[in-house]
């Protein structure tokens, strides 16, 4: 039995009134009518939307659409190929995003003693001041604040690059470690969490087992952390916050 407009909408989570138009303009065409002359639609026609709405998400435009998936020397395997290709590509470019926003919340960064191109060969498009007024009301007044930014203030363009480096291998660590089974509490992730806190205390402020507990609860009660963190691995902000608090309680007893 074929599928209604409306099941397919529902399925889909796209409008009756969008997949009328794919049908009118001639790029998803159900593949049959009932005796009332409703629109019925095949699993096939399933899978061409499925990748309607994959090439949509990637941004390709309805005409782009229709000519790729109507070439007939493209078969299903070629088009997931491609789409695989494309969103790996947008992952990636996703990942660095997350990961320069991470350095700017997690370093407090402001005021960078960078140029505009240093910047953005480092940052890509993201303003490392954009965060600068809602961490001065969090952390203003905090013993760490000030000489966090006295720190920061100072860095070259080499020594960004170097804490980058420094950081984000720790993550890849840590997310390593968590894919390969490793508990939060064991001691290969609470080394892993030691090596984290000893990273901020180095470049940034002194990082004492109180605070990096509450960091890691912030990875996960904020959900910008939570998304930045989570681009490495997903569920690795709840590993970090179990992991810290692991390794806290060691460094304490």
């Amino acid at each position: 039995m074929g599928h209604t407009v409306g099941e397919v909408a529902r399925l889909s989570g796209q409008t009756v009134r969008t997949l009328h138009h794919y049908d009118r303009i001639g790029l998803l065409v159900p593949a049959g009518r009932t005796r009332a002359g409703y629109r019925s639609y095949s699993d096939a026609d399933l899978e061409r939307l499925r990748q309607i709405l994959t090439y949509r998400e990637l941004g390709f435009g309805l005409d782009q659409i229709a000519a790729l998936l109507d070439d007939p020397a493209t078969d299903t395997r070629a088009h997931l190929t491609r789409q695989h290709r494309l969103v790996t590509a947008r992952i990636a470019r996703l990942r660095e995003m997350a990961q320069a926003l991470e350095r700017l919340m997690e370093a407090d960064t402001m005021r960078l003693n960078l140029t505009a191109a240093e910047r953005l060969e480092l940052f890509g498009d993201h303003d490392p001041d954009e965060y600068a007024e809602e961490v001065r009301q969090r952390w203003g007044r905090t013993e760490a604040y000030a000489p966090s930014q006295r720190r920061t203030a100072a860095y070259t363009k080499a020594d960004w690059e170097r804490i980058n480096a420094e950081a984000e291998q720790i993550y890849r660590d840590l997310a390593r470690a968590m894919e390969e089974g490793a508990a939060p509490d064991s001691t290969a992730a609470m080394d892993l969490a030691e090596r984290h806190r000893a990273h901020i205390t180095r470049w940034f402020y002194d990082c004492g087992t109180d605070i990096h507990r509450c960091l890691g609860r912030m990875y996960v009660d904020d959900e910008r952390f939570t998304a930045t963190i989570d681009a490495h691995a997903e569920g690795l902000s709840v590993f970090l916050r179990e992991a810290f608090a692991a390794n806290a309680a060691r460094q304490e007893a």
